[in-house]
């Protein structure tokens, strides 16, 4: 081992010693750093998780949910969607906007109309998986 890597080697036991230091479990026992060390390389990177609690705030807006929810059914103009969510067509297409920019929903221009749509699979099998989640008893 090179004296670069053996130095990066024990700066990584310094930062992981600090990072555990005053860490109790009920039962003690040391610190499986090998363990710690696998599980750094499956935790989600900050920048990913920054967009991810963007794009959960982004859901956060019970308005925008049932946009959602309409569009899950079928695509629809402003206009249509607007009526179905009981909202202007200016605050439907602000949320639109927004919707559009995490890639949740697509759109199509169809002569001088446009009709939304959710953006694939994904967006929604993730407002299914959420709606059942919550219609579940405990």
């Amino acid at each position: 081992m090179s004296n670069l890597n053996a130095l990066s080697k024990d700066a990584l036991d310094k930062n992981e010693s600090k990072a555990t230091e005053g860490l109790n479990c009920e039962v003690q026992h040391p610190v499986d750093l090998s363990h710690v060390r696998q599980l750094n390389r499956s935790i989600v990177s900050v920048e990913k998780a920054q967009r991810m609690a963007e794009f959960f705030a982004l859901l956060g807006d019970a308005n925008r949910l049932r946009i959602l929810s309409a569009l899950a059914t079928h695509e629809l103009c402003v206009c249509d969607l607007a009526a179905a969510v009981k909202m202007s067509e200016s605050a439907v297409s602000h949320q639109l906007r927004a919707l559009r920019s995490m890639r949740l929903v697509g759109y199509r221009k169809q002569g001088r109309n446009v009709f939304y749509y959710l953006k694939d699979s994904h967006v929604f099998n993730l407002y299914r998986e959420v709606a059942e989640h919550l219609d579940e008893e405990d």
